[in-house]
């Protein structure tokens, strides 16, 4: 490198920045903590929780309600938004701090003819930037000196490092290689790093203008509504309709019962009671009272708790198997997905070479080290360990185990061939000369003396194969090399598996400045390949099965992603389209949209690929996941339903994911696919018990007045049955475990209505029954004369406010699950028991001291004993329903 560089002074630095700006990057917005918090008061369910607040509010000061309802729904809203807002803000926080860290980074400078280390964010247009091995390329510009290879797998996904040059005095960049910029042998990129190599490079970009910059500004954009939102309005409307109408009729009964029944539809009676016009002033008032109490009754105040729990508990397993959730939302999205595009390097594939292969000069094959014959395992091992510029660390002393450090990534795969565990001396041999892998030559060379005299070789087939006259025996004898075509047919299998090749060959010349030879001995070819994880196969396969297409989008070239698709599983028939990049650009749209369902790979992918294959799938009203880990992923991680984010990825590209994957894996992609669905099953499975209970106590109040029962359930007992127990049962089904036939679905439209006919059917069947039985356990002379006080003294209004509950209770066990089983799995949900145990535990104990607020007495044990009877005969009703009505999915 040539260090006769004067670079910038002080004073054309201020210039420059002043004229080009700073090269620091514009935080992104986010959401400080009260924001978060106020922004979940949007969820629709929230906003009828808060309108029901506000007129019981009213009505308190009226004197017409007591304090206690008002706090009892505030209580419920604050709970429910408290709980996801504090979960997402302590996650935000911890990759802030990330991203303050990586502004810390220095850079070497030329500056007034002197080298000097500065901050990344001080470097401007103009400056001449020192690049060395392993440093982090500041911003973008083009190298005025040195030879580099560099790492652009953050940038374009490519895993095989970019040559860059010096860039030609008379050079001028055509259209056509600006827009393919990252593949310019002549240009360097911020956010890049130098694997091999030194050289000075001129800063011609900095900050948000540079390519890292305009990618990391493209994820402010807006989230896309989630699934479960579109889903959890349409209900909201539902139910407030429900409500509004229910509400409606109960007033206008009420009122009737008041106005009419009382008066014995008798006119004269009639016209007295509207005399005075107080009367029917003050019972309209009660009316219009009991059907707001209705439409609160009716609106599911547990449910955005239930959610709320139900991801933080998930959350939390999800963890355990390496899924780190940055968006509660996100979770419930993941399985809902339509198509997930899929990162290769590291997420399908190990996202580390190592060798696959080594075929010896008479076609003598070999999978690992260990079961190469001793005298040959001595010659390759010399030739490896000897003719490398990666080292092998010293081994730990507590497990033994060691590292493979410096070089670049094929040499640090080649030298990971040789089982170093167990270390021994095989030879004694010192290093006499080197030559390093040069682009000209394509090979490097190292001669050594001692118990071997030699000159070992190491690089391209083709430069090394045809200079080979011999070949190493399994014994470490020489024989006459004679099997060209033999290897070449080898050679292109490999090639055609994805696999790179290097020969080791030796040499009995001395290794000379010119570095050429002419005859050598072949030790053997190796092969080399980033292999397709095992559990990654399994996966996709699991991942396809549930109904989600998979593309593979990768920065290689097209023949080694065919390799890699088909070997995972994702290429499986001729019908099935693999596209390069520029092919992708030469499509339309509309003729993209129908291809779409048969793509499986996109090859040489660019970042504007993955964000047009986003928005196209999007504007087919998909679920789109999407996974990355480099800044080029950031935009179409952000843009996705559900952005996949890899732990060992960039922070831009955490901070624009949902989820973090911490161990790069496709098999936690398809455990989050399946923790996503399990908790979609458990909101519908706790909305069938939410429901059943609000439909019913609805129906009951609605009839209560033309059977001449003016409160079946107080107002008290209403929101008692609303905010205690529904709070509880959020935390029962939010367990529910993750059932692997949950994975043999398929994924749910995003328009689709959360409530199915399965789901309607169990809330009518439920609903209904305990209304009618509801209403002969009130009117019924025979049950009432079997309680203290006779029909509708306040031991029969207890026990039927306990038969309400416990009604409830056993229901639950029915939403559980659509099988005849209500006790399936249980033992993987053991709070549900827990739960649900305490829920009749608290009804008893308040049935003892509720007295005149809930209007409960003590009851008897052969009291209780019917209400257990009435109780459980929900079970077998609904366990009749399930035989007449099949769900075509497993709750």
């Amino acid at each position: 490198m040539n260090n006769h560089f004067k670079g910038l002074s002080q004073n054309e630095v201020e210039l420059s920045r002043q004229k080009n700006g700073s090269n620091s990057l514009t935080q992104l917005e986010t959401e400080t903590f009260w924001q978060k918090f106020i922004g979940n008061f949007n969820d629709p369910i929230i906003k009828i929780l808060i309108f029901a607040l506000v007129i019981n509010v009213i009505f308190v000061f009226m004197g017409k309600a007591h304090w206690y309802e008002s706090a009892g729904i505030a209580v419920a809203v604050l709970l429910a938004t408290l709980v996801g807002t504090w979960s997402e803000h302590s996650n935000e926080n911890a990759f802030q701090k990330l991203q303050e860290d990586a502004s810390k980074i220095k850079v070497k400078v030329f500056r007034d003819s002197k080298i000097e280390e500065v901050l990344i964010d001080d470097i401007v247009v103009g400056d001449l930037v020192v690049l060395q091995s392993g440093d982090l390329i500041p911003a973008d510009g083009k190298l005025i000196d040195g030879e580099l290879r560099v790492d652009q797998a953050t940038l374009n996904g490519e895993s095989k490092e970019a040559k860059k040059f010096v860039m030609p005095k008379d050079y001028i960049e055509t259209e056509e290689e600006k827009k393919k910029s990252f593949f310019n042998e002549y240009k360097l990129f911020r956010g890049t790093v130098v694997v091999s190599g030194e050289g000075v490079m001129e800063v011609i970009t900095v900050g948000d203008n540079t390519q890292y910059g305009k990618l990391a500004q493209e994820m402010q954009i807006e989230d896309r509504e989630s699934p479960l939102k579109i889903k959890l309005e349409k209900l909201a409307e539902q139910i407030s309709m429900f409500g509004y109408i229910g509400g409606g009729l109960i007033t206008i009964a009420y009122f009737f019962q008041r106005a009419v029944i009382d008066n014995n539809f008798d006119m004269a009676q009639i016209a007295t009671y509207f005399s005075n016009w107080s009367n029917p002033v003050n019972d309209l008032v009660t009316a219009i009272i009991l059907g707001v109490i209705i439409i609160v009754v009716a609106v599911p105040e547990g449910l955005p708790m239930m959610i709320a729990m139900v991801l933080s508990l998930n959350m939390r397993k999800m963890l355990k198997d390496n899924v780190l959730v940055r968006k509660l939302v996100g979770i419930e999205t993941a399985g809902g997905l339509n198509i997930l595009f899929s990162d290769k390097t590291g997420t399908i594939t190990k996202g580390q070479l190592e060798v696959v292969e080594f075929i010896t000069g008479d076609i003598q094959k070999y999978n690992n080290y260990d079961s190469i014959q001793n005298n040959l395992k001595k010659i390759l091992h010399l030739s490896l360990t000897e003719n490398t510029n990666a080292l092998i660390s010293e081994p730990e002393k507590d497990n033994g185990t060691y590292q493979i450090i410096g070089g670049n990534a094929t040499e640090r795969a080649v030298l990971g061939f040789i089982n170093h565990s167990k270390r021994q001396d095989l030879y004694n041999v010192k290093k006499v000369k080197t030559m390093p892998f040069s682009s000209d030559k394509k090979y490097s060379a190292s001669q050594v003396d001692g118990d071997y005299n030699l000159t070992l070789i190491k690089g391209a087939p083709e430069k090394i194969i045809s200079k080979c006259k011999f070949y190493y025996d399994e014994n470490g004898d020489k024989q006459t090399f004679k099997n060209y075509k033999e290897i070449e047919n080898q050679m292109n299998e490999m090639a055609s598996r994805a696999i790179r090749i290097l020969a080791i060959a030796t040499s009995d010349e001395a290794l000379d400045e010119d570095g050429e030879f002419d005859n050598l001995t072949l030790v053997g070819i190796l092969g080399i390949r980033d292999d397709v994880r095992p559990e990654a196969t399994k996966a996709i396969r699991e991942v396809q099965q549930a109904g989600i297409q998979v593309v593979m989008i990768t920065g290689d070239r097209k023949e080694t992603a065919v390799s890699i698709a088909r070997d995972s599983g994702l290429l499986t028939d001729e019908n099935q389209i693999v596209l390069t990049s520029d092919e992708l650009q030469k499509i339309s749209d509309e003729d993209l949209k129908k291809m779409l369902p048969n793509i499986r790979v996109i090859a040489r992918a660019l970042p504007t690929d993955k964000s047009r294959l986003v928005r196209i799938s999007q504007e087919l009203n998909l679920v789109v996941g999407m996974t990355g880990d480099g800044v080029n992923d950031s935009p179409a991680l952000k843009q996705a339903d559900v952005g996949f984010a890899m732990g060992s990825g960039t922070e831009v590209a955490k901070e624009a994911g949902d989820i973090v994957i911490l161990d790069d894996n496709f098999q936690s992609i398809a455990r989050a696919v399946l923790y996503g669905r399990t908790i979609f099953k458990s909101i519908r499975k706790f909305i069938i018990f939410q429901l059943t209970i609000n439909v019913s106590a609805v129906f009951i109040s609605f009839i209560g007045p033309f059977i001449g029962i003016h409160e079946a359930l107080t107002i008290t007992q209403m929101l008692w049955v609303n905010l205690v127990m529904d709070t509880l049962a959020a935390l029962a089904f939010g367990g529910e475990p993750a059932l692997k036939r949950y994975m043999n679905e398929k994924p749910k439209r995003r328009d689709e209505n959360i409530l199915s006919k399965y789901m309607w059917s169990s809330i009518g069947v439920g609903g209904i029954f305990t209304a009618l039985v509801s209403i002969f356990f009130l009117t019924s002379k025979t049950v009432g004369d079997m309680f203290i006080g006779g029909s509708q003294g306040l031991h029969h209004m207890t026990a039927f406010f306990s038969f309400f509950i416990l009604t409830a209770v056993f229901n639950s066990f029915n939403a559980r699950t659509s099988n005849m089983n209500i006790f399936e799995h249980i033992g993987q949900n053991k709070d549900f028991l827990k739960v649900m145990g305490l829920i009749v535990i608290i009804q008893v104990v308040m049935t003892y001291i509720g007295g005149v607020v809930l209007r409960t007495t003590p009851l008897a044990l052969n009291e209780w004993l019917i209400v257990l009877i009435f109780s459980v005969m929900i079970i077998p009703v609904d366990l009749i329903r399930k035989t007449i009505i099949k769900s075509d999915e497993a709750h």
